[in-house]
This record gives structure tokens, sequence and C-alpha cells, in this order.
């Protein structure tokens, strides 16, 4: 993909983690046509890699001149008790989550009782 049309390749998102949408902050502008125009999202394919394991692709392409920027990968995954999500691209960064499906989330529980 383009690194000229982004400011920083993969900033670190910590646990942000977009199925959709691109990052306009880190968009410098379209390396072929010089423009700082909103990008579309295209070619977007959701397949079911596993039970209960999904992967989203899609790419960011300029919308005056269509230049190809970025190639977005996120995944989705349950792991037991818990969902994990994952976000690669070179525009909107990597990111990475996991978020209980308890109630109560087993690991806060535990956090707090070693405070003391």
């Amino acid at each position: 993909m383009c690194v000229d049309c982004v400011k920083e390749k993969c900033p670190d998102r910590g646990s942000i983690c977009l199925d959709s949408g691109w990052y306009a902050l880190n968009f410098y502008e379209c390396s072929e046509c010089h423009r700082r125009e909103p990008i579309k999202n295209e070619e977007k394919k959701s397949e079911e890699v596993s039970d209960g394991e999904e992967e989203i692709t899609f790419t960011h392409k300029c919308s005056v001149c269509n230049h190809r920027i970025a190639e977005h990968k996120y995944s989705f995954s349950i792991d037991g008790d818990f969902q994990e999500y994952s976000m690669l691209c070179i525009l909107c960064g990597r990111g990475a989550d996991t978020v209980s499906i308890q109630p109560k989330d087993p690991r806060k529980g535990t956090e707090m009782y070693s405070l003391y």
C-alpha cells in the first residue's frame, strides 16, 4: 500500500479496532493527486474463517483519483469467555482488545483484591 499518503505508518492505536471508517488524523494527502479529500472504503469482504471467528477486509481509496491508499484488516473471535478484536492497516494503525463476555469481568475482580 502507499506509505506516502499517511503521516505515520501503522500507528499504535491501543485497544481501538475499527471494522469500518478510517483514521482521518493520520491521512496526509493522496500521493497521486495531492488532494486531501475524504477517503472511500471499497471492496469490503466479510468472511467467517472458523466457528466464532470473523475477518473483514476492505480497501481505503482516494475519492478523487481512486488511488489505493491502504488495505484494512479487522478480525473478531471468541476465545472461551472473551471476545478478541484486532486491526491492522497502515492508515488506521494496529490495535487489539479483549473483552469479557461475562457480566463481571473475572480479570477485573482479581485486580481489585491484589491492591490490598
